[in-house]
């Protein structure tokens, strides 16, 4: 392993070696612009040098309220350069979230991108005590605000030119003085079941994760680096995000490109063709589902063409599944015959045609999913790991993929299960330092001979190979004493591209039923080439047409399962679910208590014996 140098210290490097290639990239106006490797160590300087002249030191916790773009960048590994803590936060956060977070990481400075983000921190301002300065990226909005403790980012710069100008030592000096042991970040958890926790990440854990993530020999193969391109486009303050532009970035020097918007992420992938792609299995579902509605629009002579191109793609899947992801004679022939009719396209059009490694993680997905983007040439590789390890545990490797599975352990990873429990436990130098000010969660989670207890349940296949059952808190008992993971039926519901969630119901009931929200898009273009007038999402998903056609995606799922796993009724959800409203966390996940009050009238309605 390399020593634990640090970010800054590795962003200061490519800036020495290569100070004019470029390192990131944004756009402004409908143009890319291109931000080197000696700009973005500058900038890093004086915002750094501008913390300083604000009064942050070592382990001061400074947050970071912002979508992706440079300015992130610049926050975190100047925070870093000092020898402060960055803390990152969602912007999907309410008011109250943020004034949690604020509160329980005692952040002195808090970056907002704008007059939306403003707004939230200063209706709880005055409940965060530690708060001193907020800092805002963009003007529109926020620079006739008259508050005290209000400071424009271009503000900030020119304390941080000043403040270099007469400590010119000062950023280099705590640099060089950083520690392996230094508290780098606290990331906090997503809160299913409680409110959020900071998990401490050392500069060892970090500089571990991108050892791994850098060396070829893990995930990536062959090794990252600066001709290969990202988009970046997750929230940054999600481990796996973080470490993969971020970490990626600095360790590897691989050109980060900074998408404009979650909503613009389709036509950005189409332009910036990225080499290296990272995606949680909602986008794959969502650009598997594109590619349905899509062909189901198309005329007559595309219709065709899609269909046979899919038989191919299917063939191609199972053959390559079987053989460790590797091409077979068979499959050559299958692409070589599908990748002019349909595939060549497809992979255009969806921004993949470049990419040499796609990679899923952070929640289960379904191998439907990976069997189409296998088939048209795109293998996915899957990735499991935490916050609490640093990101790191298993995945997928070149010419051993194995479907159904989330790979093998790293080298130099250990990774068990729990003799009695079939736990997944870990054991390396990326397992955090602990929660922030919760001793008590710290020592649940990490034992006194250093095993991570992640809270999942998994088994191993062919010995090797980790399959992830569910949650452990997940896992479903019914009435009868069988014991039933919600996640896998729910991957299986959600393969089809007229479903977008999925909520299995059952625990220490007499069947299983089952929650559903549509996939708005794919259903709405359904029921118009079908002549079903509709105007709400709650109206849509309430045609008889529309439940009749969810009901037969319910039994193609049920084929798959034991009788005892199948759903035996499912309720339409009314509305799309919402981090706002507290049915999602801000990474998507599912807050399974809250639903079950939310929508009670309808699990109750299932078990009176009423049918579909």
């Amino acid at each position: 392993m390399q020593p634990a140098t640090g970010l800054p210290e590795r962003i200061r490097r490519h800036a020495e070696l290569t100070p004019n290639t470029i390192a990131l990239r944004e756009k402004s106006l409908g143009i890319w612009r291109g931000i080197t490797w000696a700009e973005y160590a500058e900038q890093v300087d004086i915002v750094a040098h501008s913390l300083a002249a604000l009064g942050i030191g070592v382990g001061d916790r400074v947050g970071i309220l912002s979508e992706n773009r440079p300015e992130w960048l610049y926050a975190d590994i100047a925070i870093l350069s000092i020898r402060a803590v960055t803390v990152g936060f969602y912007t999907t956060n309410p008011a109250p979230e943020v004034r949690y977070q604020l509160v329980d990481c005692g952040a002195k400075v808090l970056f907002a991108e704008d007059q939306e983000q403003v707004d939230k921190v200063l209706a709880v301002e005055k409940e965060c005590p530690d708060l001193e300065w907020i800092v805002y990226f963009d003007r529109r909005g926020v620079s006739n605000y008259d508050h005290p403790k209000l400071i424009s980012y271009e503000d900030v710069l020119g304390n941080g030119v000043s403040h270099r100008s007469t400590h010119p030592d000062h950023v280099s000096n705590a640099r060089a003085a950083a520690q392996p042991d230094d508290l780098a970040t606290l990331v906090y958890t997503s809160g299913t079941t409680g409110p959020p926790k900071g998990a401490m990440l050392s500069v060892r854990n970090v500089e571990f994760s991108v050892a791994h993530l850098i060396s070829g020999n893990w995930l990536i193969s062959p090794a990252p680096g600066p001709t290969d391109v990202i988009l970046s486009y997750l929230p940054l303050c999600h481990v796996a995000e973080r470490a993969f532009t971020i970490w990626q970035n600095a360790g590897a020097g691989v050109v980060v490109h900074f998408a404009e918007s979650l909503d613009t992420v389709t036509n950005d992938l189409a332009e910036v063709q990225p080499t290296l792609l990272f995606a949680v299995p909602r986008i794959w579902e969502k650009l598997a589902s594109t590619v349905a509605i899509k062909a189901a629009s198309a005329s007559p002579l595309k219709r065709a063409a899609s269909a046979v191109g899919r038989r191919l793609a299917e063939k191609c899947a199972a053959q390559r599944s079987a053989n460790g992801g590797d091409h077979t004679a068979v499959s050559r022939i299958c692409t070589a015959l599908g990748y002019p009719l349909v595939f060549r396209s497809l992979q255009n059009k969806l921004g993949l045609r470049k990419v040499r490694t796609a990679i899923s993680g952070a929640a289960p997905i379904s191998p439907d999913v990976l069997e189409f983007f296998l088939g048209i040439g795109i293998p996915i590789y899957e990735a499991y790991g935490m916050t609490e390890n640093s990101a790191l545990a298993t995945s997928t490797r070149l010419h051993r993929m194995k479907l159904g599975t989330v790979g093998e352990a790293a080298d130099g990873l250990e990774v068990k299960l729990d003799e009695h429990t079939n736990e997944v436990l870990t054991r390396h130098d990326g397992n955090f330092v602990g929660y922030w000010n919760r001793p008590d969660a710290t020592a649940a989670t990490l034992d006194a001979d250093g095993w991570l207890h992640t809270g999942d349940v998994g088994q191993w296949v062919d010995g090797t190979y980790l399959k992830i059952v569910d949650r452990m808190k997940d896992i479903i008992i019914t009435a009868g004493g069988k014991n039933v993971s919600p996640s896998e039926i729910e991957n299986q519901l959600k393969a089809s591209p007229y479903i977008a969630e999925a909520v299995v119901i059952g625990d220490r009931r007499p069947y299983l039923t089952a929650l559903i929200g549509i996939e708005f898009d794919a259903v709405s273009d359904w029921a118009t080439r079908n002549g079903i007038h509709y105007t709400t999402y709650k109206d849509l998903s309430s045609k008889p047409e529309v439940v009749a056609l969810v009901g037969r995606a319910v039994d193609d799922a049920n084929a798959h399962f034991a009788r005892v796993e199948t759903i035996r009724k499912f309720r339409m959800l009314t509305k799309e679910l919402d981090h706002e409203d507290g049915e999602l966390t801000a990474t998507r996940k599912v807050k399974r208590s809250a639903l079950a009050d939310k929508f009670a009238d309808l699990i109750d309605d299932m078990y009176r014996g009423e049918s579909r």
